[in-house]
């Protein structure tokens, strides 16, 4: 349901009278020179026409709207490279314990030694787990962390005197932000060509690899969900070059406690700590991208980083090379709480079976795809796979979209479409180590059956739910940013008016 739907329904509800709250008469004072804080032409002549409407009427609205909507608590979130996976309530918990969520980020460091310590452990688990041994947790999402990382790295470069590197190359099966970080962090982005098998073409970097090479950016596993068995002769090869290898973790749930990337050459990472780790993900936020580099590159980490001083922690900020802020405060320290909670349920062998889990769900779930779907890369795979719906598309004019938009009325929601730009009519699906054996077969069944239905039924769903297909190109360009009363508000079509025992998602 759009804003002005919702709107609308609040509208029709409405009756003059009726209250939730009713507020307490306005303590400021009248006077004119109070007024004169305000011009008049910034205050309002009349109240604003806002709905009247009694609690429990207001209650059924909203909670009535909640149950449209798909979460990871309720159906199973299929999204390849976003890692949509449960996220345990014990954290929830924990981070709401009032000596947590009560500090405010200006106390003084001798006030909030819990966090700093707290914050300063999760800094050694992050080294311990990447092979990078320093860290900041700055960033408050991947792409930042992507950005912070670059920027340190133009730091490192400017310090040794070498402006000239200018390039950081890509390849094509990259995330779309590993570009547009680069140029943010003011490097010109080049591409590197893939290999049919997925894998860079070593031909294409040495061409394009030279002394004006700063950084290579690769996702390891990759986009496609492979590991990258060349990674050692990559990292070698840039590091002759004088270059650096940063590391996109986005896919760290895949190696944990298996490989590191510092081991194989990476010289900066970044995590995703809502999604490696546990966190609310998804709807814009919140992230927490912190970065982890090797020892010579330190200096330049965003400031201020916690350490250990004696007895106590404090947060540093004298870092004269430091890129300096990146995040208001000490960035997202709520997600990076559960994050260290699950370091910490979990272990170092938990960690391992994490992404063993992980992998074994994504290539039991790829068996039992490629029975209806192409799979263009040859397996095993990672924590996720790529599959493909253009046999369906040449074979019966069914789309990757429609394919996904009818999984809605199984009630699962779709794997992420149409990416890695690399495949076409891309499906690309993460079960992630938290789904259960049962849900993976509902979920390929799903996908079995779509196949051999109606072309007609697949181009039109979904059927079961209240909205089919909006328009997303404009629902992107143009968003109703600002709440705007309808003037007139027009009733509602009989069919859409709440009435005694209604189902909620009636179509």
């Amino acid at each position: 349901m759009n804003n002005t739907q919702s709107t609308d329904l609040v509208f029709e509800l409405s009756h003059s009278g009726r209250r939730c709250h009713r507020l307490p008469a306005c303590d400021v004072p009248s006077s004119s020179a109070v007024a004169d804080l305000l011009p008049a032409d910034h205050r309002a002549a009349t109240a604003p026409p806002l709905p009247e409407v009694g609690e429990i009427d207001l209650i059924r609205h909203y909670t009535n709207l909640s149950t449209r909507n798909m979460s990871i608590d309720t159906n199973f979130y299929p999204l390849g490279s976003c890692t949509m996976k449960y996220n345990p309530k014990r954290h929830e918990r924990l981070a709401a314990l009032p000596g947590f969520a009560d500090l405010h980020p200006l106390q003084d460091d001798a006030t909030t030694q819990g966090m700093l310590e707290l914050l300063y452990e999760m800094q050694q688990f992050l080294a311990e787990i990447s092979g990078l041994p320093a860290v900041s947790l700055q960033p408050a999402a991947g792409a930042q962390g992507e950005l912070a990382a670059l920027l340190v790295a133009a730091a490192y470069f400017r310090d040794r005197g070498e402006t000239h590197r200018k390039k950081v190359l890509v390849p094509d099966s990259a995330h779309g932000t590993n570009p547009a970080s680069a140029a943010l962090a003011g490097f010109e982005a080049v591409t590197v060509k893939s290999t049919a098998k997925g894998f860079v073409d070593l031909d294409d970097l040495r061409a394009k690899l030279g002394p004006d090479t700063a950084v290579f950016m690769i996702t390891n596993p990759n986009t496609l969900g492979l590991f990258e068995p060349q990674i050692k002769t990559i990292t070698d090869l840039l590091h002759a070059a004088g270059g650096l290898v940063y590391l996109d973790g986005a896919n760290m749930n895949a190696i944990l406690g298996i490989t590191r990337p510092g081991d194989f050459g990476a010289d900066m990472q970044h995590y995703n700590v809502h999604k490696t780790f546990t966190g609310p993900h998804g709807g814009g936020g919140p992230g927490s991208g912190p970065i982890a580099v090797r020892d010579f590159l330190a200096p330049y980490l965003p400031a201020p980083v916690v350490v250990m001083d004696g007895d106590c922690y404090r947060l540093d900020h004298d870092r004269p090379k430091s890129i300096g802020r990146v995040r208001s405060f000490f960035g997202n320290v709520g997600i990076l709480f559960r994050g260290y909670c699950y370091i910490r349920t979990l272990g170092p062998d938990g960690l391992k079976a994490v992404s063993e889990t992980a992998v074994l769900n994504a290539n039991y779930l790829r068996a039992r795809v490629k029975e209806a779907f192409d799979v263009p890369h040859a397996g095993p795979c990672m924590h996720e796979f790529v599959a493909s719906a253009r046999n369906l598309l040449r074979e019966r004019k069914i789309k990757a979209m429609d394919v996904c938009k009818r999984l809605l009325d199984y009630g699962f929601h779709a794997p992420t479409v149409y990416f890695p730009l690399v495949v076409s009519e891309a499906l690309m699906m993460e079960p992630t180590e938290t789904e259960s054996m049962e849900t993976l077969d509902a979920f390929a069944d799903a996908l079995l059956t779509i196949k051999g239905e109606d072309a007609e039924v697949l181009r039109t769903a979904p059927h079961a739910h209240i909205i089919s297909r909006p328009d997303e190109v404009k629902a992107a360009k143009e968003p109703i940013l600002r709440w705007a009363a309808p003037a007139h508000p027009e009733p509602l079509p009989s069919s859409r008016r709440p009435t005694i025992g209604s189902p909620a998602d009636a179509p």
